[in-house]
């Protein structure tokens, strides 16, 4: 009897990771349509071919190396990963296969190449961007990530970060922004004397149905990180995230409406679908320790956070089309800040020091990688060729034909 209950859980924990897995791989549709909305209709084909390429690609490099960086034969509290091989054996006393560990974890790795796919949009070349998209999610990524998740020295020092607002999404911030600073504006975002010009999404419902769309993926991203449902604390702890995930979401949107409306009379969608992925992204920090109204708090601050944010690196000319950086840099910054308000196991100092070594590591390296791309292939398309959009110069197709002049041969 006690074997077949061993065997019972097993099953039904393994079953709710790859469950959860599958949510956060609907993620991957949530980015592209909330970032083929916010785009303009010249450069929607594009879009679509980098994020469904980048978690191709991702999904790959994961299974050849990045897991095992990440996780595989590695020192506990260590620096440098061991790069050991991924030998497909059930570890002893594992609560769920391997394979659903190895699936859920790939889908994370997408997760944060997503975030620089929006950030670069308009003016970066496919292949160059599909060139980065093998660094960061073969090495970069799971370097940073063994030394959090997989046991390393951040994890050692006690730094806590439940289901990824540094590791996954300040880390694909920091890697779009060392790429924004190499890569500039798009043509005609700002004026010589500083004047900002905004450039419209081509589709706000697209935009706002992958809002929801992440919405309800984000539930697998911290439900899932809880790894275990098959006993009563630990189903308890799921639900408690649910609430927590769902309250934070819900308050994002409304700040950011709030905001949006007493500063400039209006009530702007686009923050309004920021609001609620930047109250997301900074509870996931740790969606289990706070109350459902202290949850509610923390992502009000990170829906007002994220409309001042944009305004601000407006402000100083780094052109990102979709908010990727403040959504997922500076609400995952905040995020990591206030888990010590609710986690007593997490410090102040701790969460500083982390959050300082993910994204000086990511910034670093991928700046790196950009500057050797910029340098040989280059990495971004001529001033014709955005002029006319990157569907027609990467891909050759329009994703809106009927409304598109049509071009000589």
């Amino acid at each position: 009897m006690e074997s077949s209950v061993i065997e019972l859980r097993f099953a039904l924990d393994t079953f709710y990771f790859l469950m959860s897995g599958v949510l956060v791989m609907w993620m991957a549709a949530g980015f592209a349509m909330l970032e083929a909305g916010l785009v303009r209709s010249k450069n929607t084909t594009e879009i679509l071919t980098k994020n469904i390429a980048l978690y191709a690609i991702a999904c790959t490099m994961y299974l050849l190396i990045g897991y095992n960086i990440m996780y595989v034969d590695n020192v506990e509290g260590g620096f440098l990963p061991s790069f050991g091989a991924l030998i497909g054996t059930q570890a002893e006393g594992a609560d769920h296969s391997l394979e659903s560990d190895f699936f859920f974890q790939v889908v994370f790795v997408a997760t944060a190449m997503s975030i620089v796919s929006g950030a670069v949009a308009e003016r970066m070349k496919l292949w160059a961007f599909l060139a980065f998209t093998v660094v960061l999610t073969g090495v970069i990524y799971p370097i940073e990530g063994y030394w959090t998740w997989g046991g390393g020295f951040l994890s050692a020092a006690g730094f806590s970060d439940f289901a990824g607002s540094g590791i996954v999404h300040m880390a694909g911030a920091a890697a779009a922004l060392a790429a924004v600073l190499l890569l500039g504006a798009r043509k005609g975002k700002y004026g010589k004397n500083g004047e900002v010009y905004p450039i419209p999404g081509s589709n706000m419902p697209l935009a706002t149905l992958g809002t929801f769309i992440l919405w309800m993926g984000w539930f697998g991203f911290n439900g899932g990180s809880q790894l275990l449902v098959s006993d009563v604390e630990n189903s308890t702890a799921v639900g408690q995230i649910f609430v927590n995930t769902n309250a934070a979401a819900a308050a994002g949107a409304i700040a950011a409406l709030l905001v949006t409306k007493i500063t400039w009379g209006k009530a702007d969608l686009t923050m309004v679908l920021n609001g609620a992925l930047a109250g997301l992204v900074a509870i996931t920090a740790d969606p289990l320790s706070p109350s459902p109204l202290f949850s509610v708090l923390v992502g009000a601050l990170g829906g007002a956070l994220v409309v001042f944010s944009i305004v601000a690196f407006d402000k100083v000319k780094i052109d990102d089309p979709v908010g990727a950086i403040s959504v997922h840099g500076v609400c995952g910054l905040f995020g990591l800040l206030v888990v010590p308000f609710s986690n007593s196991e997490a410090t102040f100092g701790t969460q500083l020091y982390g959050a300082a070594v993910i994204f000086g590591f990511v910034f670093v390296a991928s700046a790196i990688v950009w500057a050797v791309l910029k340098a040989t292939m280059g990495i971004r398309v001529g001033e014709e060729e955005e002029m006319n959009g990157m569907d027609m110069h990467d891909c050759g197709v329009d994703a809106y034909p009927e409304f598109v002049t049509v071009r000589p041969n």
